[in-house]
Protein backbone atom coordinates (compact mmCIF):
# COMPACT_ATOMS: atom_id res chain seq x y z
CA UNK A 1 0.00 0.00 0.00
CA UNK A 2 1.42 3.18 -0.79
CA UNK A 3 -0.34 5.26 2.33
CA UNK A 4 2.08 4.28 5.57
CA UNK A 5 0.34 4.93 8.81
CA UNK A 6 3.00 6.29 11.64
CA UNK A 7 0.53 6.61 13.75
CA UNK A 8 2.42 3.85 16.30
CA UNK A 9 5.63 6.35 15.73
CA UNK A 10 3.87 9.27 17.43
CA UNK A 11 1.88 7.45 20.09
CA UNK A 12 5.78 6.24 21.36
CA UNK A 13 7.09 9.69 20.74
CA UNK A 14 3.72 11.02 23.20
CA UNK A 15 4.57 7.83 25.33
CA UNK A 16 0.41 7.57 24.87
CA UNK A 17 -0.90 4.09 24.89
CA UNK A 18 -3.03 3.42 22.03
CA UNK A 19 -6.20 2.55 24.41
CA UNK A 20 -5.99 5.82 25.88
CA UNK A 21 -5.82 7.63 22.37
CA UNK A 22 -8.98 5.51 21.82
CA UNK A 23 -10.26 7.04 24.87
CA UNK A 24 -9.84 10.46 24.24
CA UNK A 25 -10.90 10.38 20.83
CA UNK A 26 -14.12 8.14 21.28
CA UNK A 27 -13.15 5.45 19.00
CA UNK A 28 -12.78 1.58 19.58
CA UNK A 29 -9.81 0.28 20.46
CA UNK A 30 -9.92 -1.87 17.61
CA UNK A 31 -10.97 0.49 15.16
CA UNK A 32 -7.94 2.72 16.15
CA UNK A 33 -5.82 -0.56 15.92
CA UNK A 34 -6.83 -1.60 12.46
CA UNK A 35 -5.57 2.00 11.11
CA UNK A 36 -2.41 1.47 13.22
CA UNK A 37 -1.76 -1.22 11.29
CA UNK A 38 -2.45 -0.06 8.02
CA UNK A 39 -5.40 -1.85 7.41
CA UNK A 40 -7.56 0.75 7.56
CA UNK A 41 -9.70 1.60 4.10
CA UNK A 42 -10.42 4.57 5.57
CA UNK A 43 -10.46 7.61 7.84
CA UNK A 44 -12.99 10.04 8.03
CA UNK A 45 -11.58 13.64 8.70
CA UNK A 46 -13.55 14.46 11.91
CA UNK A 47 -11.71 11.32 13.67
CA UNK A 48 -8.19 12.34 12.19
CA UNK A 49 -8.67 15.86 13.73
CA UNK A 50 -9.28 14.40 16.96
CA UNK A 51 -6.12 12.35 16.54
CA UNK A 52 -4.33 15.41 15.82
CA UNK A 53 -5.58 17.48 18.80
CA UNK A 54 -5.26 14.83 21.04
CA UNK A 55 -1.59 14.01 19.47
CA UNK A 56 -0.59 17.54 19.11
CA UNK A 57 0.67 16.53 15.46
CA UNK A 58 -0.16 17.48 11.94
CA UNK A 59 -1.89 14.67 9.51
CA UNK A 60 1.32 14.51 7.95
CA UNK A 61 2.97 13.08 10.97
CA UNK A 62 0.76 10.28 11.00
CA UNK A 63 0.29 9.46 7.27
CA UNK A 64 2.72 9.66 4.66
CA UNK A 65 3.10 8.65 1.12
CA UNK A 66 5.43 6.17 -0.36
CA UNK A 67 5.68 6.94 -4.56
CA UNK A 68 7.53 3.38 -4.70
CA UNK A 69 5.61 1.17 -2.27
CA UNK A 70 7.42 -2.46 -2.11
CA UNK A 71 4.73 -5.20 -2.96
CA UNK A 72 5.43 -8.38 -1.80
CA UNK A 73 3.46 -11.41 -2.26
CA UNK A 74 1.50 -12.64 0.09
CA UNK A 75 2.79 -16.36 -0.26
CA UNK A 76 5.82 -15.86 -1.57
CA UNK A 77 7.75 -19.14 -2.05
CA UNK A 78 10.74 -19.84 -0.43
CA UNK A 79 14.15 -22.17 -2.05
CA UNK A 80 15.94 -24.60 -0.59
CA UNK A 81 18.75 -23.63 -3.04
Amino acid sequence: MAIIVNLDVVLAQRKMRLNTLAEMVDITPQNLSVLKSGRAKAIRFDTLEKICEVLQCQPGDILAYDQNPQSTPEHAEVSDD
